[in-house]
């Protein structure tokens, strides 16, 4: 039987001279029965485990087999044979052994736990030489290790108590996301008052405007007694530009959140309606929000014209004087002659209330105004709203 065999040591002892034919250095060469038989069967044991290759112990830390001593040589020859760690491994192993097959007290098994427990003490990997094996340099544990590393229960469990917030910060999160839902909820609110109110009540008041001078127009209106939120007439303030529906009541619901202007017609606020001979024609009106169309009669000067515009005709007045400040319970200033507005005898006069400061309801603000004209729609507007 032939086999190809590894290159022999220069300067070493021949396998088997006999079955050599001159074969130089690195060559292959014949191998002669009787030690090929003897090969054969060495590799067999190893296969089934009952001995390595040549009788010799294989290195658990990188699993090669070695070159087998060839017969009649000596087991310390053939573990010098090995070079490096592997090596001198062989050779302790064959001159301690217990044997002919070298293998050290304990067996292949701890052997192989010898092996393992090396392979955890150091981080790095086991290099392979020529004919054997070097531990290289422990490595440095790294970030990516330990987080791969599976945690531990109690490592799981101070981790989660660190992660759960405590409750101050619990409470402080829960405080501030009630700040910011009530800063929310106060800005539509505010945005809601201020704005929103004044789109809509203008829109009413709009529509109402044309309803009724539409009705004017059809005849289907005819001067007499109103029902509360019926509107009956229209408003005009010049020097303000304001146009606004003169409804019977003062209901914050059917009249003045309709951005509309009511008319005190009702118990002991009822007042006189402008064709009356003498009398006081007391209005109110929101000053902000719902269409805030009072807002500037704070700018009213004496002599500015304030005219009511009914379905037959114009009632023309001029502003006469202002009560920047009084008490909501002042209901002396709708008296025929009003208090405090500087008139001593009967007359035909307008009142105009609302509230003061802006945007509060805590006291009064009143404007009067004297009838000075009286004109049919039939000849035309007044002086007042034509310039």
């Amino acid at each position: 039987m032939t086999a190809l065999r590894p290159e022999r040591e220069s300067g070493a002892a021949g396998y088997g001279d006999a079955g050599d034919q001159g074969t130089s250095y690195g060559q292959p060469y014949e191998v002669p029965d009787a030690l090929g038989e003897w090969y054969g069967q060495q590799a067999y044991d190893a296969a089934v485990g009952e001995a390595p290759l040549g009788g010799g112990p294989v290195d658990e830390e990188t699993m090669a087999l070695r070159v087998p001593a060839p017969p009649g040589e000596s087991l310390a020859a053939g573990a010098a044979a090995g070079t490096g760690t592997a090596g001198t491994t062989r050779a302790t192993e064959a001159t301690t052994g217990n044997g002919a097959t070298g293998t050290t007290p304990g067996g292949r098994a701890a052997r192989r736990k010898a092996a393992k427990r090396r392979h955890r003490r150091h981080a790095g990997h086991v290099g392979h030489g020529d004919h054997g094996a070097h531990a290289g340099p422990p490595a440095e544990p790294s970030k990516d290790d330990d987080q791969r590393r599976p945690l531990s229960r109690v490592e799981a469990r101070r981790l989660a108590r660190a992660r759960k917030p405590s409750p101050a910060v619990v409470a402080s999160r829960l405080i501030g996301e009630v700040f910011i839902t009530t800063g929310v909820l106060m800005l539509l609110f505010v945005t809601y008052q201020l704005w929103w109110t004044n789109v809509r009540a203008h829109a009413q008041a709009g529509n109402e405007a044309s309803q009724l001078q539409n009705d004017w127009a059809s005849g289907k209106r005819n001067p007499g007694a109103f029902q509360p939120g019926q509107g009956f007439a229209l408003l005009h303030i010049p020097k303000l530009d304001v146009v606004v529906p003169i409804a019977e009541g003062i209901s914050n619901d059917k009249v003045l959140d309709r951005g509309m202007v009511g008319h005190y017609a009702e118990g002991a606020l009822k007042t006189a309606m402008p064709d009356a001979k003498t009398g006081n024609f007391g209005l109110a009106g929101h000053r902000n929000t719902h269409g805030e169309p009072f807002r500037y009669i704070n700018r009213l000067q004496p002599g500015d014209p304030i005219v009511v515009e009914t379905q037959d005709m114009y009632y023309v007045y001029d502003m006469a004087s202002i009560l920047p400040v009084t008490s909501p319970s002042n209901v002396g200033v709708l008296n025929p002659i009003p208090k405090g507005s500087g008139f001593t005898e009967p007359g035909r006069y307008i009142t105009l209330t609302t509230c003061t400061p802006e945007f509060t309801s805590k006291y009064r603000m009143i404007v009067w105004g004297k009838m000075v004209e009286e004109r049919p729609r039939s000849k035309g507007k007044p002086d007042a709203l034509v310039s």
